[in-house]
Parts: structure tokens; sequence; C-alpha cells
């Protein structure tokens, strides 16, 4: 018998728990790794209610942060939020092999070269999950939209790690484009999740079709999305125009979605501010680029983290 690809999914929240969900379709042994759920998913695995149908499974295995692995995984998928003082090289330690590729499904620019210095011999494939998917309660998830994976080998290329998980993924239903520079595909997918993420936050958890539909709303979006593109384009990242009006007309297209930083800030949870926003303006003002109405948005964060006692 052919041996099943193994997986583990550190971080079993709404996009591990898809994305875990797709590669048990897919024929993979999935185990996860959790810290809330533990029992619920234990129990009862894990609901997922999507337009693909129903993609409910229960984990091979099913550990808390901090158990013994039984074995490591042929793949070790990482979807942890990306937050100051989270050591995710620590989190993965215990569970990496000699042989295990290590995958990020993460928001966020400049994510990877921490885990790529703390485990130099192990590939590692970064991939950008464009899905609209969130946890309604222990142990369910919502997927309303999409699911598409880009991905590629970091910090350039597409190795045979990435071909193979590639194929497991599409076998498993969903959408994956391969990509030789995964670090410009990141800085495309900052052009949606910084403007629309902290704006959610400043906007009290505000849903897609909300900050859209206020007047003057989507013209802010397009301001912040150019403002994005001009980084990008100094870190020698150059995009056109016409990727303003895809991320708008695209997000109009969805249902109205509450995305996950939104969830976050409304349940009290830290929020990638950052990894999403925080390093855009860094590496803006590095560069001496002018941009105004990112530089607010992160301030007016900031404020209101102070105010509440989140900072």
């Amino acid at each position: 018998m052919t041996k099943r690809t193994s997986i583990l999914i550190v971080g079993a929240g709404a996009i591990g728990s898809f994305y875990g969900a797709i590669l048990k379709r897919a024929g993979c042994q999935v185990d996860t790794v959790l810290r809330s759920d533990f029992e619920v998913v234990k129990e009862k695995g894990i609901c997922i209610i999507s337009p693909l149908g129903d993609l409910s499974y229960q984990p091979d295995h099913v550990y808390r942060d901090g158990d013994t692995p039984e074995s490591t995984p042929d793949y070790l998928i990482l979807c942890v939020k990306v937050l100051p003082g989270a050591n995710r090289a620590e989190l993965v330690k215990p569970w990496m092999g000699q042989n295990t590729c290590l995958v990020l499904i993460e928001n966020g620019l400049d994510i990877e070269r921490e885990l790529a210095e703390a485990f130099p011999d192990n590939p590692i494939i970064s991939c950008l999950a464009f899905i609209a998917a969130s946890r309604s309660e222990p142990g369910v998830v919502e997927h309303k939209a999409h699911g598409k994976l880009v991905m590629g080998s970091y910090p350039k290329g597409i190795d045979g790690n990435c071909q193979t998980l590639s194929v497991l993924f599409v076998d498993g239903g969903i959408k994956v484009d391969l990509t030789e520079a995964v670090v410009g595909e990141r800085w495309r997918k900052c052009l949606w999740n910084t403007p629309f993420n902290p704006l959610s936050v400043i906007a009290n958890g505000a849903d897609t079709r909300t900050i859209l539909d206020t007047e003057g709303g989507e013209e802010l979006i397009r301001v912040m999305i150019r403002e994005v593109m001009t980084v990008a384009a100094a870190e020698g990242y150059l995009m056109d125009e016409s990727l303003i009006d895809q991320n708008i007309e695209g997000t109009r297209k969805m249902p109205a979605y509450k995305n996950s930083m939104a969830l976050d800030y409304i349940n009290g949870r830290p929020i990638e501010r950052d990894a999403v926003l925080g390093n855009v303006v860094a590496i803006a003002q590095r560069h001496g680029i002018p941009i105004p109405h990112l530089n607010t948005v992160l301030v007016t964060l900031k404020m209101r983290a102070k105010l509440e006692g989140r900072d």
C-alpha cells in the first residue's frame, strides 16, 4: 500500500480547519494541534459549512499544544496569527522532523524569515489564501467564498515539495496557482488586506459591504490600495493599476464578509496589526515614501489599542 501523505495543521482555526478538510478529502492523513476547541474537536470533529459541500471531518489525531508527537509529518502547515512576541519557531519545533516541509498559510509581509533562520535545512513553502471563512463557534467553520491558494517555495522558485502539495490541494477541490516569486505575491495580497482589515477594526468590526457602501468608503479603499502599490514598487514589485478595480469588483461579488481581523477585534483577541499594516508603513518610511492614509490608519489603531488597554 502507498503511504498516505501526512499533514499536521498547527493553528486549526477557520483557515487551518478549511485547508485541512481539503487535504483530508484528497486522501491525506490530517492531524491537528489545538490550543482551544480541543475537547470539542476530539469528540465531534470539525464541522465546515461550505458552498463546496459537506467538508466536515474528524482529524486522524488531535493534539494539544505541548503534547509529544507520535511522529513527525511530511508537511507541517502553520496557520497561527503573526503577532508581536509570538515565537512561531518554538511553537512548531517539537513537530518538525528532518524531512518535514514547513508550509505557511498566514497573512503579512516578511513573515518567513525567522522560520527560515530557525530551520535552515527544512524546505519552506509560503502560501497566500484567498478565502472568506470564519469560526462561528467551537469546532464550527463557515466557509462563505473562494479558497484559492497562491504558493511558492521561499524565498523563490517552485520545488518538488511545492508541486506535490499543490496537486493534493487540487485533488481536494480548490484552485492553486504556483508562483516563482511568492514575496511579490504577498505584496499583491496586501492590496486587499492592508486597507480592508484595519479599517474594519476602526469601524467596530464593519463588514466589506459596509466599508464599500459608506459614502467615501470605496474611494478611501482605492487610495489606500494605491499607496500599498507605491511602496511595493519601491521594493521592486511593480503592479498594474487595474488591480485596484479587480480588488474592488471581486469584493463586491462576495457576500458581506467580516474579515479575520474584525472578528479577532470583536472577540477581544490580538490583531495582526504589524504583519498586515505596520510592516508596510515601516518599509515606506525606510524609502521615504509618503503614505498619509496608511499612516493615519496605523496611528488610529494604536490610539484605539492604547485606549482599550490592548497595546
